[in-house]
């Protein structure tokens, strides 16, 4: 388990990595400031302020369902035939 202080608020953060490597974002989970967050042995080396703006460049957002509701529909007629 890794702590990372928070260098806008300073509050401690607590991380579990399965690699001691790890180099992504982070967000304060007290302030909820995102950082770029850089982890080599299991030690904090750099925690960089990173806007919202970098943030979602960096990672676009995915549907959380991937199924159009004609689909849907069309399962469902499928499924009510089966009986």
């Amino acid at each position: 388990m890794i702590t990372i202080k928070c260098p806008k608020c300073t509050t401690e953060g607590k991380m579990s990595l399965v690699d001691p490597n790890y180099n992504g974002p982070y967000k304060c989970w007290s302030c909820r400031a995102l950082f770029t967050l850089k982890i080599h042995n299991d030690a904090v080396e750099s925690c960089e302020p990173l806007s919202q703006e970098e943030y979602d460049k960096a990672h676009p957002a995915k549907p959380a369902f991937n199924m159009n509701i004609s689909n849907a529909r069309s399962q469902a007629d499928r499924n009510r035939n089966l009986f």
